[in-house]
């Protein structure tokens, strides 16, 4: 009888199932799922993908700046397949400049998290559980992850205290952990951030975020010039590029979508800069092009904000998203807001002087 009561007492949790990135997953045996499963073919093909990956970076990177200058389009088109998931931290890197900053500031990220207090702190601790909370390495309340992750982002917040921190950091942060150690995260941070290869970034994250505002007008404008039918409907509509496109520049695709996605994003973003997250938000406007310009207001709003699982494949979304071409266009639709913001900042300053003291 005893042993009956204790029996029945004891409650084992069954074990959270996760994909192959760590995220929890629920069960779906439907045949579309099934049929994804590797076949021997695509292991293979993937194993010799590795292996040319391997060859081209040589141990620990030695032989990748060598090969990227030799073959720079050999690189290009590598990395828009996707790296492989095993070397991906090393690349992301070298690819990064990151590698170089570490290598020059011995010590640093130690003095950071060890003996500098940040104004931030209280700000990372409450946001720290919203970051990837599906991700068994975040889960655990002060856990080895979310303190990593706790750390990376104090560290910059000391680092650099203009910034400090911002909550989308966080989901950057959170992504270069699953793929590095703390310290190699923190320098890719820097790397993005200062801007070590391609422009800072640091303009995302600064009051009023001012980066921001320039990356959306310059979006609503490309939007319009390749889709004008969308444009005159978002007009009609009273949509503008904020209500569903801030995210997207701020966290570079990994707050809300698809892992898998957001990676082959990240492989891109850290080797040719920015304008893969103009590409990418272009390529999901046309890829549900006509079913966004029958949408009244609230439908819209939610379909921007929910695009169907198709158009999240990275082997559909992607192709289309490198055939535009914005790098020149993005740059006249920088000199036009800068010109436009300096003929704003000029008026209201004289509009200042006029007022009585």
């Amino acid at each position: 009888m005893e042993k009956k009561r204790t029996d029945e007492s004891v409650q084992v949790s069954a074990p959270v199932k996760v994909d192959r990135f760590g995220f929890a997953k629920h069960e779906n045996n439907s045949p579309e799922k099934l049929a994804k499963s590797k076949s021997a073919f695509e292991y293979q093909r993937e194993e010799r993908k590795l292996r040319k990956w391997r060859k081209m970076i040589g141990v620990g990177g030695s032989d990748w700046k060598h090969y990227v200058r030799r073959k720079p389009n050999v690189v290009k088109r590598r990395i828009r397949k996707g790296i492989p998931d095993r070397l991906r931290g090393l690349v992301w890197q070298l690819i990064s400049g990151s590698r170089d900053l570490l290598l020059m500031n011995p010590g640093v990220y130690e003095q950071l998290v060890i003996y500098e207090t940040s104004a931030s702190e209280l700000d990372i601790i409450r946001d720290i559980s919203r970051t990837f909370p599906s991700h068994v390495f975040y889960q655990q309340r002060h856990g080895p992850g979310q303190r990593s992750l706790y750390n990376v982002l104090k560290a910059y917040s000391v680092y650099d205290r203009e910034v400090g921190y911002v909550q989308g950091m966080g989901f950057l942060a959170g992504l270069l952990l699953l793929y590095m150690s703390e310290e190699d995260a923190f320098w890719l941070l820097v790397a993005l951030l200062k801007g070590a290869v391609h422009a800072p970034m640091e303009g995302l994250y600064l009051e009023g975020l001012p980066l921001v505002q320039q990356y959306l007008f310059q979006f609503d404008l490309l939007m319009r010039e390749y889709m004008p039918k969308l444009g005159e409907h978002f007009t009609q509509e009273t949509i503008n590029p904020s209500m569903y496109g801030s995210q997207w520049f701020i966290t570079v695709f990994s707050y809300s979508f698809p892992f898998p996605l957001a990676l082959r994003i990240w492989d891109v973003f850290l080797y040719e800069g920015v304008k893969i997250v103009f590409k990418v938000g272009l390529a999901l406007l046309k890829y549900c092009h006509d079913d966004l310009v029958n949408l009244p207001f609230e439908k819209l709003i939610h379909a921007l904000r929910n695009f169907p699982d198709d158009a999240m494949d990275p082997d559909k979304l992607l192709p289309l998203a490198y055939s535009f071409k914005v790098s020149k266009r993005l740059e006249e639709l920088k000199q036009e807001y800068e010109k436009k913001n300096g003929m704003l900042a000029a008026s209201k300053a004289k509009q200042k002087q006029k007022q009585p003291a």
